[in-house]
Order: C-alpha cells, then sequence, then structure tokens
C-alpha cells in the first residue's frame, strides 16, 4: 500500500497549484495551506479564499480531497472552528506545528509550540472533543524547534491527545529546509506512537521516494517542493508502485499545464501579482525542465500580466529552442 499527500505550504500550494497537480495525477490527499486563527471565530470568506474546495465537497476538480489546516495557540478557539470545518462538511482537521516562519513563531504559531508539549497535547484534546467522532484530528511536525531532545515527547503528546495521524518533516524549525533531512527519526517517531506517521523532506524523484519508505517504514508520504518542481512526480510514483511504465512528462505536456494556472491565478489576485506566482513555478520547475530556466529568464524582468501572458502562450519546446527536458 503506498499513498502521496500533497504538502501544505504557504504561498506556493495554493487553490491553484493543488488543482493542476490534483489533476495531473497520483496525489491521493491535499492539506491546505493553514489557516490562522486567533480569538476568534474565522470569516467565512477567509475560508473560502484560502479553500475554494470547501464550497466543492472539499475536493479538487479531479475529486482529490482536501483537509483544511488551523494554525494558532488557544486550543479553545482551534477548536471552535475545528468544529464549524466539521459541520461544513471537512472530511478531517490537520494542525499545524510545523510552519518555520519567524513572523507566524513569534505569534505562538507552528513550530514554536514543538517546546510545549503540553501545549500540543492540549490543543489536540480540545480539537478532539470538539469534533464529531466520524472526523478526524490529524498533526503536522517538525523534530523540533533547535534539536531533536523534545520529538518523541512531542509526538506521544499528539498522540496521547487523539491526533489520528501525525505528519513528521524530518528537520527542525533552525534547519528551515538545508538539506539533509533526516529520515531515520521517522522510524523512531513511528515506533513510539501507535497511530500511522506520514513521512515528510526531501522526496524529489522515484529513488529518494523508495528510500524515505525503506527507512522510515511509513506507508504514506508527503511531498511538496519536490512535486511543485517536478508535477508528475506522484504520478511516476504510482504507475511504478502499479508495475507500470514510469516515463516523466515532457515540457510540451507540461507547457499547456503553466497555461491553465496562469489563468486560475489572475482570476484569483490582482494583475500586478500574478506574474510573481508564474516566476517562482518556473524557477523550481528549472531544475528539471531546461526550457524553464529559458522561459523564466525570458519574462523575469516583465511586470505586465497581459505580456507574461504573450510570452507564455509561445512557450512551447519549439519555440524555447528546442532544449531537451530532464526527467524526474
Amino acid at each position: 500500500m503506498h499513498r502521496v499527500i500533497l504538502a501544505p505550504m504557504e504561498g506556493l500550494v495554493d487553490a491553484p497549484m493543488r488543482d493542476i497537480l490534483t489533476r495531473i495525477g497520483g496525489i491521493d490527499r491535499c492539506v491546505s495551506e493553514f489557516i490562522r486563527v486567533t480569538d476568534g471565530p474565522l470569516h467565512p470568506a477567509a475560508l473560502h479564499r484560502i479553500l475554494p474546495e470547501s464550497r466543492q465537497g472539499w475536493r479538487t476538480a479531479a475529486g482529490v480531497p482536501v483537509h483544511p489546516q488551523l494554525l494558532g495557540s488557544d486550543p479553545d478557539w482551534l477548536a471552535y472552528n475545528g468544529a464549524w470545518l466539521a459541520d461544513l462538511g471537512a472530511p478531517a482537521v490537520d494542525l499545524n506545528f510545523g510552519c518555520p516562519a519567524k513572523t507566524v513563531n513569534r505569534h505562538r504559531g507552528g513550530a514554536t509550540l514543538l517546546r510545549e508539549p503540553e501545549t500540543l497535547y492540549r490543543i489536540v484534546s480540545a480539537m478532539r472533543a470538539a469534533l464529531p467522532a466520524r472526523v478526524p484530528v490529524t498533526a503536522k511536525m517538525r523534530l523540533g524547534y533547535s534539536d531533536t531532545s523534545q520529538t518523541l515527547e512531542c509526538a506521544q503528546a499528539l498522540a496521547d491527545g487523539g491526533a489520528a495521524e501525525i505528519a513528521v518533516h524530518a528537520r527542525t524549525r533552525e534547519q528551515g529546509y538545508r538539506p539533509p533531512a533526516d529520515w531515520t527519526w521517522l522510524a523512531r517517531v513511528r515506533e513510539a506512537v501507535s497511530v500511522p506517521v506520514v513521512a515528510n523532506g526531501d522526496v524529489v524523484d522515484l529513488q529518494t521516494y523508495r528510500e524515505i519508505r525503506r527507512v522510515s517504514g511509513c506507508e504514506q508520504v508527503m511531498i511538496g517542493r519536490g512535486l511543485v518542481a517536478c508535477p508528475d512526480l506522484a504520478l511516476v510514483i504510482q504507475r511504478s508502485c502499479s508495475g507500470e511504465a514510469a516515463a516523466a512528462m515532457g515540457w510540451e505536456s507540461l507547457h499547456p499545464w503553466l497555461v491553465d494556472f496562469y489563468a486560475q491565478v489572475r482570476e484569483r489576485v490582482v494583475d500586478r501579482h500574478v506574474p510573481g506566482r508564474l516566476k517562482q513555478w518556473l524557477a523550481m520547475l528549472a531544475g528539471v525542465y531546461p526550457q524553464a530556466r529559458i522561459l523564466f529568464d525570458q519574462i523575469r524582468r516583465q511586470t505586465c500580466a497581459d505580456q507574461v501572458a504573450e510570452l507564455l502562450e509561445q512557450g512551447s519546446a519549439a519555440q524555447l529552442l528546442a532544449a531537451p527536458s530532464s526527467t524526474c
């Protein structure tokens, strides 16, 4: 058995990206960007902006479930808003204890709470008590804030509080995204708790997917940046696990998805911000697709959404000097 979960990544894996990647295929589940909870109820407009899938059965257009993720430190308000999401039909509620952003951590959100195992327990316990039994509580954590001295204590607090599943990014908060992720800790967490553990960190291709599963012993793998940089990675993994050929997507097949993505982003944000989202994705794709680097260089100084759209429409492999594409 295997499952590939699209990781939540603030400012990167938003609704258009989830739509594109799940339609390309191979993804079993998504987790939304975090929805910040402070000292009050969430506004429906905020939910629908971050998670428009909540209006379509909590699924992407491809039918892939999307679980909402909440971030905060107040057990009561997190539980209140989690119950509201459950009433709206959310299939699960995820809790963010892994975000490394300084602004988030300064306001007692994300990975900073890994220094407070007792707070983790209170939050998950409150959420579990507030939700109907049919709606699981899940959580995402890192190995710790600055070190791994409390890794197992934090994981046990989440499990004891009622988390049905724990995704673990195999780095501390202070490591950020610097390699390498320590997959051996995933196995230690899995042995320390009685609930499923989802492995996360540095999966960029089929080989690293196989290796993280071997080292961690986890059946489920969460992938973020690796899937953004190689959009058909989950499909390659799915086909390989089914014994099918696992050829990677070429640029000519990927290019229409970029056009679709750009159009969706234009529907959601003002034009002056649209080129930046495409540049962000192209910069990540450039490690796999030489054509992405060429297109990025063509638009990097462009700020007009219409001009960028024209250059994107012209961005076929033939028009980009027919540079050969790499494989994931």
